[in-house]
């Protein structure tokens, strides 16, 4: 999709929240399913239909400003809007954040999750950038134990993206039977660079990325991922991830935060998808986030994976120029630190 289409998309949105010492965010519209779409007959069921389109992500105050945006993208871009069911991670204020999105998307199928840190502080490296560290970081790891287990499938988005295109389409990519999650590959990425000397020198550690793999492995974002919760669980995955990270508590393997550890058991045995589906890098790097331009190739989804976020440099009045292709989702209304009637 060409620039100047995403600038020409318009947001309504009439009706504004308010909570103590927070932001203020607009009420979204509502969207309607297409005449095509199947009905979710009985609305209690949601959570378990599987008509439904089921999304996870993690909520949190920090990154507030952008699941809002990620929410609205998916809705406005959906063929069948009212079939998506999000499963919101969140680790505190729970009741704070379910307002927010109460209140900016009153018609929105939705459950929010709680998660306990403590279970995985401990196990928690520092690594390049401190927002790596945040324990809600490594809520993808465990979204099999956390989600219901009448679940199979669930598209995970990050909170720094949105989506420009109808995620049926992502949802629905074809995952081979031996397969657990799908994502988008990128085997021109020098995969050396995620690991430390200290890993590549240890033979019995390198030649992890060697055996049982599909294919050579190739780096991929986690940002984005199509996962089979069921092939998950029965392959105990969630374990398999934390044995990497409880080595490299012992022994420093890696220096990225929660990506390292998906890469190692995962990387080569993916399903591929097509990079439209993740255009990344759009927040930069890891250290100083400078601007960059999107990757060759149609886009469906734009990812400000990196250092620099859009509202950040917007608020900053420091945006770069791919940000204002986000600016259309932003459903903040202000800032305040009084409550206000």
């Amino acid at each position: 999709m060409h620039s100047s289409c995403l600038l020409s998309l318009t947001i309504l949105a009439v009706f504004t929240v308010s909570f103590a010492g927070g932001e203020r965010f607009k009420e979204a519209p509502k969207f309607f399913n297409s005449p095509e779409c199947l009905t979710i007959e009985n609305d209690d069921d949601f959570v378990c239909s599987d008509k439904a389109i089921h999304v996870a992500m993690t909520l949190d105050a920090a990154y507030l400003r952008g699941s809002m945006a990620v929410i609205l993208s998916v809705l406005q871009h959906s063929s069948c809007p009212q079939n998506i069911v999000f499963h919101f991670v969140t680790s505190k204020q729970t009741h704070r954040l379910q307002n927010y999105v109460v209140s900016s998307f009153p018609y929105l199928k939705f459950r929010i999750y709680p998660y306990d840190v403590a279970a995985i502080s401990g196990l928690i490296s520092t690594s390049i950038r401190s927002a790596l560290d945040s324990p809600l970081n490594y809520a993808r790891n465990y979204l099999a134990d956390i989600l219901p287990t009448c679940l199979s499938r669930v598209v995970y988005l990050d909170s720094d993206l949105i989506l420009v295109d109808d995620i049926s389409k992502l949802f629905s990519t074809h995952i081979p039977t031996d397969v657990v999650l799908a994502a988008p590959e990128y085997c021109n990425a020098n995969f050396t660079t995620y690991f430390t000397p200290t890993f590549w020198s240890n033979p019995s550690l390198s030649i992890t990325l060697s055996i049982n793999r599909r294919r050579p492995p190739c780096y991929f974002n986690t940002g984005v991922m199509v996962i089979e919760l069921k092939k998950w669980r029965e392959g105990d995955y969630t374990r398999k991830i934390i044995e990497w990270m409880e080595l490299q508590k012992r022994i420093r393997i890696y220096e990225l935060g929660s990506l390292p550890p998906f890469l190692l058991v995962f990387a080569g045995n993916i399903a591929p998808v097509d990079h439209r589906w993740n255009q990344h890098g759009l927040g930069g790097d890891n250290f100083r986030g400078l601007c960059r331009d999107l990757h060759p190739g149609p886009v469906s989804l734009l990812h400000w994976s990196g250092k620099g976020k859009p509202w950040v440099r917007l608020d900053d009045g420091r945006p770069c120029p791919l940000d204002a292709l986000w600016v259309p989702y932003d459903l903040l209304e202000s800032r305040f630190d009084l409550i206000e009637s």
